[in-house]
Order: C-alpha cells, then structure tokens, then sequence
C-alpha cells in the first residue's frame, strides 16, 4: 500500500529524509501534514478532546468499561496509545505495519454488550473503529489550528486524506473513510443520533478530568493544576453538541476562553524541550525529530475554527 508510493517526498525541506539506505520515511514522511500536525505541542490537548469525544459513542465506551485497563493503570494505557500514534505517523513502513497488527489482534478478542441498550458490540467493527478514528483526527487538526497552528484549508483536507492510510491499517476500508473537512463535518452530522452520554462514558471521563498521581506529584509539583488547566480548554473545544450531551454550556465565550488558553498553552509547551512532548518513535529517529512542511501558500482563512462547534 504505502510502502512504495509514499516512501519519498520530493517537497520536503534539503536534509530531512532520514538516512536509511531504502529511503524509507513511513507512511507520511516529512513533506506531510501529519508530521506538522503530530508533532506540535498542542496535540496533548488535542488528545484529550478526542477521548472526550469518542466518549458519547455507547458501544465505544462499553468496549472500553468492559476489556480496557484504564481504570487501575491510565497512565500507561495514554502511553501506549501516545506510542502507537507516534509509531504510525513518524515509525518506519514496517513498525507501523507491526503496530497496527499488535491492534488487530487485539481487536479481535473484544465484544460484548453495551447494557443500556442491549446492543451488541465488536472492536473489530470496522464502524466502531471508524467512530474511533475520526474522533481522534478531527480532533487533532481542529485543536492544534485553534491552538495556532497555522494551516490552510487545503492543507487541513490534505490531512484527513493522509489519515485514510492510518484507518486503512487497522482495517476500516477506505471507502468508508472521510478524507475532507466537509466529508468528516458530514459524517459526524450522521452520527450524532446515536450518540450520548453513559455511566461508562461518566466513569471513564471522570479518570480523565481527575487521573490519580502518586501524593507527592500531586502535593509537590504542579502537575495536577496544569493538567485541570489543559482538560478544562480540551473540554472547551469540544463541538457545542458533545458539551450540550455532557450537560455544559454551549455558549460563544466558552469557546472564545478555550481558543485563548490554547494559544497561551502552546506557546508556553513550544519553550520546554521537545524531548517532553515527542514521542520514542519520533526521538530515536533523529532525522524526524523537527518535521518540515512548507509554510502555507495562501491566507489560512479561518484556521483557528473547529468545524463541528456550530450546531
């Protein structure tokens, strides 16, 4: 699939190619938008906000209450999913390969019942997966934009095009896949009958909003006031409807506060060293490490407006 096609990008900036003998620069590679995108501070929120989201879809979040491990170990079940994000965008064609497997196999042991409904559900639906996946792009591109990333609208549709192979690999078929601002605003319009709010969903957004941290990091660090500070933008960047189903206010200065505080964030987490926010498979690539893309080639009108805030 992407092995060959996608192994060499004659856009990107002279000397970012890594130095394997093969050229092999993954499944995006330098010149792409989703190395831009992945690797800007802004993504811890924007990975917040996309549990946040996947977090209304019931079967998702049976899925997750019933075979997952968050609860007695959240901090490494972020870390790994950090990793496998990591592992696909900047790892080499065959890790991302051998990480989306290690899902699959995963995958494919995990059903059960959702119990408010009675519904059935499989991890392995490429339906489900495909919920998963868009929470988690439309996401990370509506969050790092508002937060100051600055991209074009063309290049914000290059992103969910890029994203088909992601979803591909785990094996939602790519038919099935937005590829643009509109298809994804489209189908999240589609989706959101179905979706509400849950005990699980509760359970599990409460762990988010308060993780456990050993009583010194709490007491003696300011760990636990600056991750409230980055939960409460995340839920501030919520589309108006998932604030409306979680029972909060869906209000035009919610969204105005959550945008400013962003900035703010990135720009205080694009001072520390990005050993902090990078994840191994970027840092034991050195080459990867600063990925390039060329600066937008038109106005970046409306860059910093998630499309599903309206509504």
């Amino acid at each position: 699939m992407a092995d060959q096609r996608h192994r060499m990008h004659p856009g990107a900036a002279p000397g970012a190619e890594p130095t394997q003998p093969d050229g092999d620069v993954g499944l995006f590679g330098p010149s792409s938008v989703t190395w831009r995108v992945h690797g800007d501070p802004s993504m811890v929120i924007a990975g917040i906000r996309a549990l946040l989201l996947q977090a209304v879809h019931p079967l998702a979040m049976a899925g997750v209450a019933h075979h997952s491990t968050y609860r007695n170990d959240p901090w490494g079940r972020l870390r790994r999913t950090v990793d496998y994000v990591g592992t696909i965008t900047y790892g080499s064609t065959d890790a991302a390969h051998r990480a989306a497997a290690r899902v699959r196999r995963v995958h494919a042991g995990i059903h059960g019942v959702e119990a408010g409904s009675g519904r059935p559900y499989r991890a392995a639906d490429p339906e489900l997966l495909l919920w998963v996946h868009v929470s988690e792009v439309e996401s990370f591109l509506s969050t790092t934009r508002r937060c100051g990333l600055a991209l074009t609208e063309r290049q914000a549709d290059t992103y969910f095009a890029e994203q088909v192979r992601a979803a591909e690999l785990v094996g939602i078929p790519a038919r099935d896949v937005p590829s643009s601002r509109a298809e994804v605003e489209r189908y999240l319009t589609r989706m959101r009958p179905g979706l509400r709010v849950t005990a699980a969903s509760r359970e599990a957004v409460g762990i988010i909003l308060r993780p456990p941290m050993p009583r010194w990091v709490a007491l003696a660090t300011p760990a636990r006031p600056a991750w409230s500070a980055l939960t409460a933008i995340a839920v501030g960047m919520l589309p108006g409807w998932t604030r409306r189903l979680y029972g909060l206010p869906d209000v035009a200065a919610v969204e105005l506060i959550a945008s400013r505080c962003g900035k703010a964030a990135r720009a205080a987490l694009l001072g520390l060293p990005r050993s902090l926010f990078q994840t191994p498979a970027t840092l034991r690539r050195p080459a990867l490490r600063c990925p390039a893309l060329p600066a937008p080639t038109e106005e970046p009108t409306g860059a910093c407006i998630d499309l599903t805030h309206t509504g």
